[in-house]
């Protein structure tokens, strides 16, 4: 069989690195699509595109590629610092003009890592669905709604991935905070919390591009992305600290206490995602026959075993 050409964007990122390594493994041919001088293994074919703040001319980028990935964007980590705009011309305007280059040299396949935050906030007093109403409540979220439609508009052989928090090495936002927490040498006030919440794992998210590009049937679908099972505040300390070769070490304060502290210091928005549901339905995946890579404690230890820089 001829050796399909992915072409990857945000390859030098966190979730564009680890995909690009296992799109190696699999046996495809990767063109990685990078703002600046990354090293990849040698048959990785580097394609040199500017700072999606600008148009880009995807035309030679795409020249010979069968399948398209796209995992470039601007992350929410940031959100009080960036202008609307930003995530507009990130988010939306670039991935649409990516979709229309990609139809018009004929792509097999786009598939687009897209975000939770497209349907819903950063909690949901229920378990959210696909077949839910899309309500994202901020710009980021608003910018990765537009750039779904986009994609779905153009008539391209698509499936959209909508993860959850994801962890891995070297992890980044609410989950290196997190991650943080758990290594300091200090009980935890956690112990009363009782929300849970969806987190996703690195390799799980990658098991999951991989099915979708295995099964047909996936095309023009959108799926959430999680692993199955959610966690309690408690139980993702437990389960970090137990990695770490540590006691749990938590203690029981009145999480009103936490959220009276947090105002108090300026981190009301800290206080949903610590306190709040955020939990997601993977039943539609799970009946096309998707099942998880790894268990999260086991995601846990190989995240922690790449942290080491994480203080």
């Amino acid at each position: 069989m001829q050796t399909k050409r992915v072409l990857v964007t945000g390859a030098s990122g966190f979730v564009g690195r680890p995909l690009v390594s296992g799109l190696l493994r699999a046996g495809y041919a990767v063109r990685a699509a990078a703002r600046q001088a990354v090293k990849f293994p040698e048959p990785v074919e580097i394609a040199m595109v500017p700072d999606f703040s600008q148009p880009v001319d995807w035309s030679a980028v795409l020249q010979d590629v069968d399948i398209v990935i796209h995992a470039a964007g601007l992350a929410h980590a940031d959100a009080r610092s960036t202008p609307h705009s930003n995530y507009d011309q990130i988010n939306w305007t670039t991935t649409q003009e990516l979709a229309r280059a990609a139809k018009q040299r004929n792509v097999d396949r786009f598939v687009f890592i897209s975000s939770v935050r497209a349907q819903i906030g950063p909690s949901a007093p229920y378990t959210v669905r696909e077949a839910d109403d899309s309500r994202p409540t901020d710009h980021y979220g608003r910018s990765k709604l537009a750039a779904e439609l986009a994609v779905s508009s153009t008539g391209l052989p698509f499936t959209i991935l909508r993860p959850v928090a994801i962890y891995g090495p070297r992890p980044k936002g609410n989950i290196k905070r997190l991650v943080q927490l758990a290594k300091l040498p200090v009980p935890l006030p956690f112990a009363g919390f009782e929300n849970q919440r969806s987190l996703l794992g690195i390799d799980n998210l990658i098991g999951t591009v991989f099915f979708v590009l295995d099964h047909e049937t996936t095309i023009g679908e959108k799926y959430l992305v999680a692993d199955p099972k959610p966690l309690t505040l408690p139980e993702i300390f437990t389960m970090l600290r137990t990695a770490l070769r540590r006691r749990p070490g938590l203690i029981d304060v009145p999480p009103n206490t936490i959220r009276i502290m947090l105002d108090l210091i300026g981190q009301e928005k800290l206080w949903a995602r610590v306190s709040e549901d955020l939990v997601v339905d993977t039943g539609k995946l799970e009946s096309f026959g998707w099942r998880p890579t790894l268990e999260t404690y086991d995601g846990f230890c190989a995240m922690l075993a790449g942290t080491r820089d994480v203080q």
